[in-house]
């Protein structure tokens, strides 16, 4: 068993695909339309080019409730790893990014929470250096 396909919920697609592909600096893999949809996913020019992330519309009730959820209790919908914290805060600063929080130690972690422009939070994490 793989993981090959995760997603986030966002509020507007073409939005998402810009911060997630300007911003983050992922890569654009899928862009297919499905109705008034699309199916968009992207890749990590730093992962493994296999595992995607789709942005998926919350264009159901139940979608956006959860989504709404989490950002009301401050909740990050997906994590990403970085190799340094401090560096990513300060680029993605230097690009308007909002943080909630700042890179803060929490145990052999370091962990930043941004938003992501379309209805998320998203945690920024540095592993512990070896």
């Amino acid at each position: 068993m793989k993981i090959k396909l995760t997603s986030v919920m966002v509020d507007d697609q073409a939005k998402a695909l810009k911060f997630y592909t300007e911003v983050f600096g992922f890569v654009k893999k899928r862009d297919i339309p499905v109705g008034i949809y699309r199916w968009i996913t992207v890749v990590s020019t730093e992962g493994h080019a296999d595992v995607e992330l789709a942005l998926e519309p919350n264009g159901n009730p139940v979608g956006k409730a959860f989504q709404d959820g989490l950002l009301k209790q401050g909740i990050p919908a997906a994590a990403f790893e970085v190799d340094d914290i401090d560096a990513e805060y300060r680029r993605l600063k230097s690009l308007g990014v909002v943080f909630t929080q700042a890179p803060t130690p929490q145990g052999p972690v370091t962990i930043a929470v941004c938003a992501d422009t379309c209805g998320n939070l998203i945690q920024l994490y540095q592993p512990p250096r070896s």
